[in-house]
């Protein structure tokens, strides 16, 4: 099985925003449009990843073939639903 060594940014600009590179070639292959909106990276963390690895919010299977094709996985926050954002929204009652 094919593993790979990743490391992982975060966004200095926007929370729950990561790039993921293979750790021997770093942030080369990131187009510089993507790095200055992304804004510094920050690196939290380097994995061994496989095909097989269990990751919260994508498949590391997906993760290497970005890589393997464009020299990056880029991951933006997850979507905020609707109704969440109506919740906060909406003025909440007092009741005496």
């Amino acid at each position: 099985m094919r593993r790979l060594l990743c490391e992982v940014f975060k966004s200095s600009r926007k929370e729950e925003m990561y790039l993921y590179v293979d750790k021997a070639r770093g942030l080369v292959d990131v187009p510089e449009g993507l790095l200055e909106g992304f804004g510094k990276p920050i690196s939290v963390m380097t994995l061994l990843l496989g095909e097989d690895k269990k990751l919260a919010r994508v498949d590391a299977a997906r993760i290497m073939e970005a890589i393997d094709e464009k020299g990056f996985y880029f991951q933006l926050p997850p979507a905020k639903e609707e109704y969440l954002l109506d919740l906060y929204r909406t003025p909440t009652e007092t009741r005496y």
